[in-house]
């Protein structure tokens, strides 16, 4: 009864007692934390925002994430282009890839060949080929390709094809190389090749490597331009069709017999 009617006395050395202010301060932490937090969702909220007003205008915004140890340009062919036209886009991929190993194969040969004394111009030329080449490719045919095949638009579709037309033009120009048009040995194609074996084989061999590149590269370049075409003229849309409505009719036909036996079980039971 002593014990129940006793009055509790509080510690001297709680820390309430021995600092009144903790409270304030934890009440401090709180609204500060709670400040973050809205500062983090009004960001948030503005972020999202400004994506619906760059949606609506008709504009995209496109982050930066590849290569991914240097990320220059936008490129996610797994998230944004369908998924029947996505081998398609990765081998066009590709061929971007191959006309920049082409042209940086073609300036170390070139740089070969002018050490070899056939004239330090060969080289600049083999330089300002790649420097051109490759922003010149994507910004062209390549990035054309990737919106065209992510929008569907006939804009973009005709742009590829123009300029695409004029990069396999170019790729088999070069895996020849005629002594016109580009100035002597600055391509690394079966004439200039033969020609340098003759004089180094070491350098020839350099020459023939980049030959090979070339063919091989207007070859996937051509076999893209090709399937691009088809599916840009609709074959390439009604066989997609074709098949997902035979995988609708069969799934359709399954349910149908499924639900027929279930029926006839039914049946059987309710006369037993």
């Amino acid at each position: 009864m002593f014990m129940a009617g006793r009055r509790y006395e509080p510690n001297a050395f709680d820390e309430d007692v021995v600092n009144p202010f903790s409270d304030l301060e934890r009440k401090e932490e709180q609204i500060a934390a709670r400040e973050a937090e809205l500062e983090k969702k009004e960001e948030a909220l503005k972020r999202r925002e400004e994506e619906e007003a760059a949606e609506n205008a008709g504009v995209v915004i496109e982050e930066r994430n590849w290569p991914p140890c240097f990320p220059v340009i936008h490129h996610d062919i797994a998230n944004e282009i369908p998924i029947y036209l996505q081998r398609l886009q990765y081998i066009a991929f590709a061929s971007f890839l191959g006309l920049t190993i082409c042209l940086s194969w073609n300036a170390i040969s070139t740089l070969a060949a002018s050490i070899k004394g056939e004239g330090i111009n060969i080289f600049f030329l083999g330089v300002i080929y790649f420097v051109a080449g490759v922003p010149g490719a994507y910004i062209l045919w390549y990035r054309p390709l990737y919106r065209a095949m992510r929008t569907d638009s006939a804009l973009s579709f005709g742009r590829f094809f123009v300029f695409y037309m004029i990069h396999i033009a170019f790729c088999t120009y070069s895996a020849v190389a005629p002594p016109f048009l580009f100035k002597g040995k600055s391509l690394t194609g079966i004439l200039p090749a033969v020609e340098v074996t003759g004089d180094n084989v070491v350098v020839g061999i350099f020459y023939l490597i980049g030959f090979a590149f070339f063919c091989l590269e207007s070859l996937i370049s051509f076999w893209v331009f090709q399937q691009v075409y088809i599916y840009f003229r609709g074959s390439g849309k009604s066989t997609q069709r074709r098949g997902e409505l035979k995988q609708q009719q069969r799934v359709a036909k399954s349910q149908l017999f499924a639900m027929g036996d279930t029926g006839i079980e039914e049946r059987k039971a309710q006369l037993n």
